[in-house]
């Protein structure tokens, strides 16, 4: 059996990948001149994060390193266990990259390893999504190539959709310009944002209003729903609970049946998004172009 293997950008519970048996590699973050570790809620409360974003502290966040990367996978390849890392999108972070050359250190000592890396080339919970798909195919006795061909053909599938209350993460985090980010403000427009084939984050819509923005992100989800009715869909938040709900709710107001859940978009994430993001996720029938 194989080891499933994911990182602290992935923004499940901690609990579902200990259930799981889903280790994860953690990335790290500073606040106020902390350095601090994401560990996933271990050592560091996310209410007091929130509450921190909420007043404009900027935070910011480092890769995991290359050297972490070979402690990380060192003592599978040590005991001869295959493992497959769903990790967080290369186009969002140069962690991915530092996962391949870990990986070709690694099998320099343990050439029979077998390390298998999969660019989910998803943010936050859409990574969450993915982990998912990796457990549900780990269950169904997939085999480890399996598991990486199913990723490769649907992958795409993933639909990612995300909304900000304010503006000035993203343009702290160069999303945006100064120009666009006043401009937004001024005029209360709420970018609905997606990632692009690439894994890329891009703005696909501006909307006027917060409200309008919630209910955007909930149509979305109602229109990929249809591919697989019962499948988990994924809304996560940045402390803005009541607003996650207000997508929940417009959800299971068109499809009472809906498998919805709403969590926490976690330190790494929300360290560029700032308080009041929302996010869904869900897996569609075509790949997003």
């Amino acid at each position: 059996m194989y080891q499933l293997l994911t990182d602290s950008a992935c923004d499940l519970p901690r609990q579902t990948l200990e259930e799981a048996n889903v280790a994860f590699v953690s990335f790290h973050f500073n606040v106020e001149g902390q350095d601090l570790t994401d560990d996933m809620g271990g050592s560091y409360e996310l209410k007091d994060f929130f509450e921190k974003i909420k007043r404009g502290v900027m935070p910011s966040t480092s890769a995991i390193n290359v050297g972490e990367y070979v402690d990380f996978f060192t003592p599978y390849a040590k005991a001869g266990t295959p493992v497959a890392y769903i990790a967080f999108s290369s186009g969002l972070s140069s962690s991915f990259e530092a996962a391949t050359e870990a990986k070709a250190m690694v099998l320099e000592q343990y050439p029979d390893a077998q390390i298998e890396l999969v660019d989910t080339l998803a943010a936050s919970a859409g990574e969450g999504r993915m982990v998912l798909e990796a457990i549900r195919l780990q269950k169904e006795g997939k085999s480890l190539a399996e598991l990486v061909a199913w990723f490769e053909e649907n992958r795409l599938r993933l639909q990612e959709w995300f909304t900000v209350d304010a503006l000035d993460y993203l343009y702290h985090g160069g999303r945006v310009s100064r120009t666009s980010a006043a401009l937004g403000t001024l005029l209360n427009i709420k970018p609905i944002m997606d990632v692009d084939p690439g894994g890329h984050l891009r703005v696909e819509a501006k909307v006027r209003a917060r409200k309008r923005s919630l209910m955007v992100l909930g149509d979305k989800i109602l229109a990929a729903l249809p591919a697989d009715p019962q499948q988990p869909v994924l809304i996560a938040a940045a402390g803005d609970y009541a607003a996650a709900n207000e997508v929940r709710d417009h959800i299971l107001s068109q499809a009472p049946d809906a498998n919805v859940t709403v969590g926490d978009i976690g330190l790494t994430i929300a360290s560029h998004t700032g308080f009041g993001c929302v996010a869904a996720f869900v897996m569609g029938a075509e790949k997003r172009q």
